[in-house]
């Protein structure tokens, strides 16, 4: 075989999201791109703010001297500095430049977290539903994934079913919040139990736990939430996130991790960060971006526009018999399955043009994700065929 077998193994476990992508541009090619209806992929339908373009241009006209070379594989000072800003405010506590890394996305942040904190077996725990590529990311390290539900009606954490996972060999615990796929945002009281019951037993017998806090589309909430800064809940907590939701930047990968302040052991952990983030290849984060990010820490997309859209699909597809939990954020339904495989729906749903992702993809079969990330105009679209599926799939609205 021409790759290794694990590669190869891999591959053909690998993501459901990619493979309707690609069943998408087939169909595309067959029928026309105006007859398909894509919710596959998470790809930003809307343009940066006005701020990032501005600063571009100001940037572009005015280049600086060495704006282009290597800088210290943490990131640059002032980038680094406006990010701690930010989360300082957010978390009420004081975070400096020493607690942040730059890094390529939160891909990148993910994999030099998993490589700094990870002994060969060690354990991860990641809540279904959860996003399919952390299982790829804990195995690029050594690492196991021990899947864990999350509460079956709400989506919430089950606090009693992550404690009873936990052993010996649990290093991490991740979470994405506002989470992809469902986009339900847990809620400070959760966290802070989260947080007292790995403190707990830290105390007890010195095991640390991490939390990993995956938050890339934690400035997109609606109905006047907010997304809970973690530092003040959990110890043990570190942050990775990326800009490519809140500031429509998926291509430029420019993200970031930072750790806890409060954390005993954060600058050991920090040292080992930056070390992992040279040896995996990044290097650095783009240097391009870092500027540019550094003075955009307040900016977002529109969160209205994506509201509507959720607004608009949720209304529709409830009243044509579809079930699901309304998301507090991000860009992403995920309703349950009219027929108990969701695989078969999802297949069904392609005889309508309407390309989805099976739940089964995320850990969470009998359900399926929407990602509305999508023109509005395609979705008014798509209604007549979401409703000839429906009675197909045998629902009443």
């Amino acid at each position: 075989m021409a790759i290794a077998n694990k590669i190869a193994n891999h591959i053909s476990k690998s993501s459901w999201i990619r493979k309707m992508f690609e069943e998408g541009e087939r169909l595309r090619l067959e029928v026309g791109a105006e007859k398909i209806f894509d919710f596959t992929l998470g790809n930003p339908d809307v343009e940066p703010p006005e701020a990032f373009q501005r600063e571009l241009c100001t940037l572009a006209q005015n280049p600086l001297p060495g704006m282009h070379r290597y800088m210290n594989n943490a990131g640059y000072e002032e980038t680094r500095a406006a990010v701690a800003e930010k989360l300082s405010r957010d978390a009420g506590l004081s975070v400096s430049a020493k607690h942040v890394i730059m890094t390529c996305g939160a891909g990148g942040a993910l994999n030099v977290v998993l490589k700094t904190i990870l002994n060969p077996g060690e354990e991860v725990i990641i809540l279904a539903p959860f996003f399919v590529e952390y299982k790829f990311y804990i195995d690029n390290h050594g690492g196991v994934p021990v899947e864990v539900s999350t509460e079956q009606e709400t989506f919430q954490l089950d606090i009693d079913a992550i404690e009873k996972a936990l052993t010996s060999k649990t290093r991490a615990i991740l979470i994405c919040s506002p989470n992809n796929p469902t986009g339900v945002i847990y809620p400070q009281e959760s966290l802070r139990k989260l947080g007292s019951l790995l403190k707990n037993i830290h105390r007890r017998n010195g095991h640390l736990i991490y939390v990993i806090s995956d938050e890339p589309y934690a400035r997109i909430a609606y109905d006047g939430k907010s997304v809970p800064n973690i530092f003040p809940l959990v110890e043990s907590s570190i942050i990775v996130t990326s800009h490519s939701k809140d500031l429509a930047l998926p291509g430029e990968r420019i993200g970031y991790l930072a750790a806890n302040p409060t954390m005993d052991t954060v600058m050991q952990f920090m040292e080992g960060a930056i070390f992992s983030n040279r040896v995996l290849g990044f290097v650095n984060a783009p240097a391009l971006m870092q500027r540019l990010v550094a003075k955009l820490q307040d900016e977002s997309v529109d969160i209205a526009a994506y509201q509507a859209k959720r607004d608009l699909l949720v209304t529709s597809l409830t009243g044509m018999g579809f079930e699901m939990v309304v998301p507090d954020g991000a860009f992403y339904l995920f309703p349950k399955s009219p027929l108990t495989d969701d695989l078969e729906f999802v297949k069904l749903a392609q005889k309508h043009r309407i390309l989805l992702v099976p739940g089964a993809g995320f850990g969470a079969p009998g359900f399926f994700r929407i990602a509305y990330c999508v023109d509005i105009d395609l979705i008014k679209r798509s209604l007549p065929a979401w409703s000839e599926l429906a009675k197909e799939a045998g629902l009443k609205g």
